[in-house]
């Protein structure tokens, strides 16, 4: 264990740190002695936190679906956190990469299993009644997942397959963005008319999505892949760590929801339909979209199956 620096080395490491600055240590250090002590309540925000669980309805199973939907917001913002690493890092290696490749696929294998706190943990009569006061939102309407799809891959790959050939470099974003997957989710597949639940969504965050995507355009997980060495993109163990977050969140996590989504919607005791009026299964089911995050990684058989045969 390395000794901690006696107390002139931290007075002296202090007042370098405050020079810095441009501040005056001894305030500072004044300033302590009027400083409350921290606590664990203090720190993690707990009574702020345990206050936004704001229920529409008084059944008692409400509670269950939103404490676990901002669970996975929280979860997203730790992913986040975790690209944002490796998209501003300055010789960028195998190592690293790897190791906070990792660290957002624990999350995602995470919440790929957690799915099962709310097919069991729900009373199906509970939530086709108070998933009626929902309407028109959506967890379709989720913005962190947006970001961590921009922050996965190459835009083209996010583009519907219908429209992929009319999208290049040179392409304008806010095209882009009209054609991206699940845009296809949000309108009326005949006229082209937006839903609610679309035009919602984009008038909160379409200009923060297009600056993210403009962002992230040049470094993203795909393309900082492709930056380095090719030795290092033949590493054995980074491969590996890039198909598995591919495949967990195209396939495996997108399939857990898929059939959380089925066992409630399709239950007989409802109508049939998504809360935001979406397409729910053509816009969910990994075999219809086929988003690929790293494409090159997989061979031609495994593309040609994407999502095929999962249940």
């Amino acid at each position: 264990m390395e000794d901690q620096p006696n107390y002139d080395d931290i007075i002296k490491q202090l007042q370098e740190k405050y020079e810095k600055i441009d501040q005056d240590t001894d305030d500072h250090l004044y300033g302590l002695l009027y400083s409350k002590p921290i606590t664990y309540w203090d720190y993690i925000q707990t009574d702020a936190l345990l206050n936004l669980q704001i229920q529409r309805t008084t059944l008692p199973d409400e509670m269950v679906f939103i404490a676990y939907h901002q669970i996975n917001e929280l979860i997203f913002k730790m992913i986040l956190w975790e690209m944002s690493q490796v998209a501003e890092k300055e010789n960028l290696d195998v190592t690293y990469f790897e190791n906070k490749l990792m660290r957002i696929s624990r999350y995602f294998d995470m919440l790929s299993t957690s799915f099962n706190i709310m097919r069991e943990g729900m009373e199906v009569e509970q939530y086709m009644k108070f998933r009626y006061t929902l309407t028109p939102a959506s967890g379709f309407q989720s913005a962190q997942y947006r970001f961590i799809e921009f922050a996965s891959t190459e835009l083209i790959n996010l583009i519907d397959y219908r429209f992929r050939s009319s999208i290049n470099r040179d392409t304008p974003y806010t095209y882009a963005f009209e054609h991206l997957y699940w845009q296809a989710a949000g309108k009326d597949h005949k006229t082209g008319k937006k839903s609610t639940l679309l035009i919602n969504f984009e008038k909160r965050y379409k200009d923060e999505f297009l600056r993210f995507m403009e962002n992230y355009n040049t470094k993203n997980l795909w393309t900082r892949f492709k930056e380095l060495p090719e030795a290092d993109q033949n590493d054995e163990d980074l491969v590996k760590a890039m198909r598995h977050y591919d495949y967990t969140v195209n396939v495996t996590w997108v399939m857990a929801h898929y059939n959380a989504a089925v066992h409630y919607i399709e239950s007989g005791l409802g109508d049939g339909e998504a809360t935001g009026g979406s397409d729910w299964k053509k816009y969910m089911h990994p075999k219809y979209q086929r988003r690929i995050f790293f494409p090159d990684l997989w061979t031609e058989e495994e593309l040609k199956n994407w999502g095929n045969n999962i249940k």
